[in-house]
């Protein structure tokens, strides 16, 4: 939020420089993030002074270009060439002098320089207007009031605003802040606190009066619990033009364009009081009657931007007898909005409830000045206050007359809340006791009201416009920001408590995890649980469960909670892939969330993801793509690691995986890893292969809990290594080859390895050949020759007659 230096002091005149100010409004949780000169003319016409045209004479060497003398009031009159047709002798004209930087009207700075046109040399610049930002004109130079001294600086004779614009970080419960008026109303409290006692000045409206009832119009509001306040009146005989120059110096300062007079009042009011209006063309309401209601779903509506949309039947909208005008507090219609050729207008002020309009806001995807403080909560009692401030700055900008009384519905009064303080929960919470007389003048500052007083605390009244201060430890809070965070003293004396937690508590079965992925050259990633909806159908797993849809999303892309890690994924791979970064071994621990009938299910994960190459390439070795068995010997070490080592592989029923294994215990399902589909890839624009591992995090904990860490002594005896080459059937795979070499030596046999797979036309159809090495070692004995050879010979006897193997 942008607040202009110059506009508060409109409201609190305050002669500290703009950094002071800023450090006491970070004090009071306003955040300055920044402060940024501003000034009405880029530049200031800093270096632009009064010329006098002492000689004007064709240049010799151009038809368009004329050489002339110029007085700027130093000892030497300066020789400029100059193109345009206007230059005369004896004008006063404003000159550009050598150094002076201008700005064209993109903002881009140009330097006037020392130089030679057509060969004749030129000091300086005479300028037009729209060269020093006065206007758009460049037909030629501007002629200055002959009564001007030469060498008078240009900044004097021209209206220049220099002003400082304060970036305030706002948290979204300070509703109340959201405009000059509040951020003066807390520089206020924030002063008293420092014993300075300044007054809030308010703009008068004392001087508001109906000058005729000729234009009455009928309001009608069919719920009052959407609208709770909604007032309005007439303004006829306006002329729409440009506003004037302070005005559009104001909005100019905080980032808003000027549009006319009529629409920059209201958005004038808009930041001066925080109060929402919205002007309409008096003579498009059909029926002179305004009706605040809601539509059938479907309803099509044009707005301000021209863009078509269709209503939900609880957007709350602004009509009249025939048509929808307005979307109520978020957005305008095109065909009631004030053009050059309006006369007359209602003025409308109100108060909608906050939830209705965030939930529009968000389902047209509208982010606008009025909507973004509607829906935090304004001040409902402001609503007639800033209607006839913005009427009063209408009629003195565009003329006009009131040509009604001020429609005002409000059924039903607002009541101040009402909050009891106690003295040993602030001190409880600020962390030292605050003495009483100071807490009664901070809520004084802060237009809290005082209504009793006990020994215990203080029963008090909380203005309407502190929508977010409900209960006791919102007041407290607002006492110690007041009182200032920097003025809490810190203990002298640390107290900590050790607590008895399990070596398999999920941080730390975490920390051990992600410290192993990372000495693999992963990378930790955190991704959002809000996704898009159209995941879900890539899911493809005809289940009955149901996506968790977010009732106020932030926009239709994060509309719902994520069912599979796998696509926030496949979101961060992309996002390095379209910065060339091809080569990626990722993890993240996070949740996924499914609805079932009424259940919610909520269930934590450890997904992998890898692409590309494993490793560059380079001299001491080529590259090597990922692929499905590095995968397996990541997913198989990570459970090894947790002490998970009797594990069931399984063919993946995972919808995700173009082909995959799943590593089951008992009747758990520990992990699914494969092949991620080609089509949900090339949903996801993802060009290359995409390895994925999902772990069910809670059930690898639950079985990382029942081992138990053994201990065995190093062998002293050495262990021997066999080696067969084994004829098998293409449908024979090297999992069965290992369980039945454990199932058949279970003492002596400590490993199995594959190192060598062979298919080629040497060998019969539908063969293949994997050479196997086993090692053998007792670790209370050296084995002999005897004792190798006959649990060789069981081992192949059990290769010929289960698998049909035959030794090569």
């Amino acid at each position: 939020m942008q607040i202009s230096y110059n506009w508060l002091k409109d409201f609190l005149k305050l002669d500290w420089d703009s950094q002071k100010t800023g450090e006491l409004l970070t004090d009071l949780g306003l955040e300055v993030e920044g402060i940024t000169p501003f000034e009405s003319i880029k530049g200031g016409l800093k270096g632009i002074v009064v010329g006098h045209v002492l000689t004007c004479e064709k240049h010799p060497n151009a038809d368009k270009l004329k050489i002339t003398t110029v007085d700027v009031g130093d000892d030497t009159p300066l020789k400029i060439v100059c193109g345009a047709p206007n230059v005369a002798k004896g004008q006063k004209v404003p000159v550009a002098t050598v150094g002076t930087i201008l700005y064209t009207p993109e903002g881009k700075a140009w330097k006037i320089g020392k130089g030679k046109i057509r060969g004749e040399e030129s000091h300086g610049m005479i300028c037009a207007e729209d060269e020093l930002g006065l206007g758009s004109s460049h037909e030629g130079i501007m002629v200055l009031d002959a009564k001007l001294k030469p060498g008078t600086p240009c900044a004097d004779i021209f209206d220049v605003e220099v002003d400082e614009v304060f970036e305030i970080g706002l948290t979204p419960n300070r509703a109340d802040a959201m405009s000059h008026y509040g951020v003066a109303r807390d520089l206020k409290a924030g002063l008293r606190q420092k014993e300075i006692t300044k007054e809030l000045i308010t703009p008068s409206i004392s001087h508001f009066n109906i000058d005729n009832r000729s234009l009455k119009l009928q309001v009608q509001v069919d719920d009052s619990k959407l609208v709770p306040r909604y007032a309005g009146i007439t303004i006829s005989n306006l002329v729409v033009k440009p506003s004037p120059k302070w005005l559009q110096n104001r909005l100019r300062a905080i980032g808003i364009n000027p549009t006319n007079n009529l629409v920059d009042a209201t958005n004038y009011v808009l930041h001066d009081l925080g109060q929402p209006l919205h002007a309409f063309d008096a003579d498009r309401i059909h029926g002179k009657k305004i009706i605040v209601k809601t539509l059938p779903a479907g309803t099509k509506f044009m707005t301000l931007d021209g863009e078509e949309r269709e209503l939900h039947e609880d957007d709350l909208m602004i009509c009249d007898s025939e048509k929808p005008m307005c979307i109520a507090g978020v957005f305008g219609g095109i065909n009631t909005g004030v053009t050059e050729t309006t006369t007359s207008i209602f003025l409308e002020s109100a108060y909608f409830d906050p939830v209705a309009i965030r939930k529009t806001a968000k389902r047209h995807g509208l982010n606008t000045d009025a909507s973004f403080r509607f829906e935090r909560g304004i001040d409902i009692e402001n609503v007639e206050y800033a209607l006839k401030r913005a009427a009063l700055l209408i009629k003195e900008i565009a003329g006009g007359d009131i040509t009604s009384d001020i429609v005002d519905f409000y059924p039903k009064r607002f009541d101040e809340h009402q909050v009891f303080l106690t003295f040993k929960k602030t001190y409880s919470l600020v962390g030292q006791e605050i003495p009483q007389d100071t807490i009664k003048s901070i809520l004084a500052s802060l237009d809290i009201r005082v209504k009793s007083v006990t020994e215990a605390g203080l029963g008090l009244s909380i203005p309407s416009y502190r929508v977010d201060v409900q209960r006791e430890v919102d007041v407290i809070e607002e006492i110690l920001r007041v009182y200032g965070y920097n003025n809490i003293d810190f203990g002298t004396k640390l107290n900590a408590s050790t607590a008895l937690v399990s070596k398999f508590d999920d941080y730390k079965l975490q920390s051990i995890t992600g410290d192993f992925l990372a000495s693999q050259g992963f990378y930790e990633i955190m991704t959002n649980s809000l996704t898009a909806p159209g995941n879900a159908e890539l899911l493809d797993d005809n289940s009955t469960e149901e996506s968790v849809k977010m009732l106020n999303p932030l926009s239709n892309d994060l509309s719902v909670l994520r069912r599979s890690m796998l696509f926030t994924g496949l979101e961060t791979i992309q996002y390095n892939n379209n910065r060339k970064k091809l080569n990626l071994k990722l993890f993240e621990f996070g949740k996924t969330y499914e609805q079932k009938k009424s259940k919610y299910i909520e269930n934590k994960h450890l997904c992998l993801y890898l692409t590309g190459n494993r490793n560059e390439g380079g001299w001491a070795g080529t590259e090597k793509a990922n692929d499905f068995f590095y995968l397996k010997s990541i997913v198989t070490n990570i459970l090894n690691r947790l002490g998970i080592s009797d594990v069931t592989p399984a063919p993946t029923s995972n919808t995700l995986f173009s082909e995959g294994l799943s590593l089951n215990a008992g009747t758990k399902d520990l992990v699914s890893f494969g092949l991620v589909k080609k089509s949900i890839l090339k949903k996801m624009n993802i060009k290359q292969e995409v390895l994925y591992a999902d772990f069910n995090w809670s059930n690898v904990i639950s079985f990382a809990e029942k081992n138990s860490i053994t201990y065995r002594e190093i062998p002293k005896y050495p262990e021997v290594k066999r080696d067969f080459a084994l004829l098998l059937d293409d449908s024979v795979t090297f999992q069965k080859v290992y369980e039945l070499g454990r199932k058949t030596e279970k003492k002596l046999l400590k490993n199995i390895n594959l190192f060598d797979v062979y298919k080629g036309d040497k060998l019969p159809k539908g063969k293949k050949s994997y050479a196997v090495s086993f090692t053998l070692q007792d670790s209370q004995r050296t084995l002999t020759d005897k004792q190798i050879d006959r649990i060789m010979g069981k081992l192949e006897k059990t290769y010929q007659n289960e698998l049909g193997a035959e030794l090569r």
